[in-house]
């Protein structure tokens, strides 16, 4: 019996930090290529479970979202420098900012949803580079739980203004007024 090892097939990054520029040479292979202070971050496709959420809130917010402010679903490129992209599962923006082809202003709500392999990144890295660019509300939704907690930015950083688990309901006003349970968003 032969066996046949194939070589691995490696493509090597440049040795410094990473620009939009390199984003435009990514392979268009289903991952999510993000860039945080010049660090590029993969992630894989989202699961079944992970998408059947961010379409339940995507529904909701589109539902409650007033005519100035429009609702986006994720991949769509957030631009808050030359090497800092992020991609937002949800987001919601200014009606103005909906003509753009990317956009380069920060939404007015950035919404994770947590994954095994995006857990640490959402609650850590992009919570902090959101709040630093000042971002007005982030979210973070854990189907798990299932659960909801909301950020808004007062007065420099990040403060807690809602938290929810289960059948438990968040009500927040920004970017616009809405209540939601998380045992709503999952199947």
């Amino acid at each position: 019996m032969s066996s046949v090892t194939a070589e691995p097939h490696t493509e090597w990054l440049p040795h410094r930090a990473l620009t939009r520029s390199d984003l435009a040479t990514m392979p268009d292979d289903g991952h999510r290529y993000e860039l945080i202070d010049g660090v590029l971050v993969v992630s894989p496709s989202p699961s079944m479970p992970h998408q059947s959420v961010l379409f339940e809130l995507a529904v909701r917010l589109r539902n409650a979202c007033p005519a100035e402010l429009k609702v986006y679903v994720g991949p769509l490129d957030v631009i808050y420098a030359d090497d800092t992209v992020l991609q937002p599962d949800v987001l919601v923006v200014d009606r103005p900012a909906a003509g753009q082809l990317k956009l380069t202003e920060g939404p007015l709500l950035a919404v994770e949803i947590l994954s095994p392999s995006t857990r640490h990144l959402d609650l850590a890295f992009k919570r902090a580079r959101y709040e630093a660019a000042g971002c007005p509300s982030y979210w973070v939704v854990d189907p798990g739980l299932p659960s909801i907690v909301c950020w808004e930015f007062i007065d420099g950083s990040y403060h807690e203004v809602a938290k929810a688990t289960g059948d438990e309901q968040v009500t927040v006003t920004q970017p616009f007024p809405i209540t939601l349970s998380p045992a709503d968003l999952v199947d």
